[in-house]
């Protein structure tokens, strides 16, 4: 692996960005890594000329989606760009180690949304294992699970270490976790877990996805490398 991280195209960025957006924004497909708008939606009004994204108007606002078939090219144009840096194995040592991880965020979700049935305020007409919805009445429960995603983030921080010493674009993840968990910390609670913004679970699943499409896994499969 060359010293220096690879660098990607921006056209394969907005590509990714879609990718882990589904149905984006031109702004939000843009704030991935960090590009300019108006270069994005050029870069977009290619993909979609050529047939690998698809334009589509909900509530008045522009949107893409990839189509099937620049869903394929994309993983295709990941895989060679990954070969040609030869950072395969850097990235699929770090992906190992993120999905050890993974099982930790999982549970941290799980518990910031459910309480467990041994808890004061659970009852038995709850969710899941007998706890009932968190409605974050409980501050020293909350600030447990927030402790316990701090050391989560440190441990995370290796496997983005690894990553951006491989290739440069997963360098816009450190600064979304860091700036999801200072929300969180700050009170806002949405930040760890609520769809739809850059809570810690939003950028989590980003990260996920990126390392599955880079190095073109099926969620089915997973473990198997």
């Amino acid at each position: 692996m060359n010293s220096t991280p690879h660098r990607s195209e921006p056209r394969l960025l907005v590509w990714l960005a879609l990718r882990l957006k589904g149905l984006g924004e031109i702004d939000d497909v843009a704030a991935i890594h960090d590009l300019d708008p108006d270069d994005t939606e050029w870069l977009l009004a290619e993909l979609d000329a050529a047939g690998h994204c698809m334009f589509r108007e909900v509530g008045g606002v522009p949107k893409f989606i990839l189509t099937p078939t620049g869903r394929d090219d994309g993983e295709a144009a990941l895989a060679a760009e990954l070969d040609a840096a030869g950072t395969r194995d850097a990235v699929t040592a770090a992906y190992r180690e993120f999905l050890a991880l993974n099982p930790k965020m999982l549970q941290l979700c799980t518990d910031w949304q459910v309480l467990p049935a041994n808890h004061p305020a659970a009852d038995t007409d709850g969710p899941g294992d007998g706890g009932r919805l968190n409605d974050h009445n409980d501050a020293d429960y909350d600030a447990a699970i927030i402790s316990r995603l701090e050391t989560l983030h440190g441990e995370l921080g290796g496997v983005l270490d690894q990553l951006c010493g491989a290739m440069a674009r997963y360098d816009n993840y450190a600064p979304r976790f860091a700036a999801a968990l200072a929300r969180l910390q700050a009170g806002d609670l949405d930040y760890l877990t609520k769809p739809m913004i850059p809570s810690y679970h939003t950028v989590w699943f980003e990260l996920h996805e990126d390392l599955l499409a880079t190095l073109g896994i099926n969620r089915a499969d997973e473990g198997s490398v």
